[in-house]
């Protein structure tokens, strides 16, 4: 792996912990987006979402999933320090308690949200890579049909030359015994003829 390319594996899990980080400060006093906020809170999902998506590239399936949980249970327990020991920033009516389960589940659906995105890009890759074997598989299935085919052509053409063959060597073998018969006839004939005269001339 090139320097680039292994800085860029490590820019989207630190990018999902800033957001993480950052969504803490999402209607507190320090940064106030008013009626906007849930809009806010969409676009940090989006991201969050689509650098999964983009970490999916770069780690394992299974490496990736433990990264991004780590990261997940890392930025909570973040949150739960400043919600304990910063309270007056985060809702300060409401009880520390509920501050706690409310940025924790925060931090915990972005991370999800992460996660969604890896699993979106798995479910993807894992759909190209079978389409390819499903490509590759019916190339297969026509070369062994191809072949079979051809193994057929060829048996069948042996199967014609084998005959012919037959064929041949039986029309020599009939005209070889034909010649034999004829050839032993006609020296059954020549020895009569002999026998013939050898009676004439004993008997002058």
């Amino acid at each position: 792996m090139s320097a680039t390319k292994k800085l860029a594996s490590y820019f989207a899990p630190a990018l999902i912990a800033v957001l993480i980080f950052i969504s803490n400060f999402l209607d507190t006093e320090i940064f106030k987006f008013g009626e906007n906020n849930f809009a806010v809170w969409f676009v940090i999902s989006v991201f969050c979402f689509a650098l999964g998506w983009y970490m999916n590239k770069s780690y394992d399936w299974h490496l990736g999933g433990k990264i991004i949980f780590a990261l997940a249970i890392a930025t909570s327990f973040v949150s739960i320090f400043l919600v304990t020991f910063f309270k007056e920033y985060f809702s300060a009516s409401s009880l520390v308690a509920e501050n706690i389960i409310l940025y924790t589940l925060r931090d915990i659906m972005l991370g999800t949200m992460a996660f969604f995105g890896m699993a979106m890009g798995e479910i993807f890759s894992l759909q190209k890579e079978l389409l390819e074997v499903k490509s590759k598989l019916n190339i297969f299935e026509e070369y062994i049909k191809s072949a079979k085919d051809e193994a057929a052509l060829t048996v069948l053409e042996a199967k014609v030359k084998a005959e012919k063959i037959i064929n041949d060597a039986e029309a020599s073998a009939k005209n070889t015994l034909l010649k034999k018969e004829r050839i032993e006839k006609e020296l059954k004939e020549f020895i009569q003829i002999e026998r013939e005269l050898i009676k004439k001339y004993e008997a002058q």
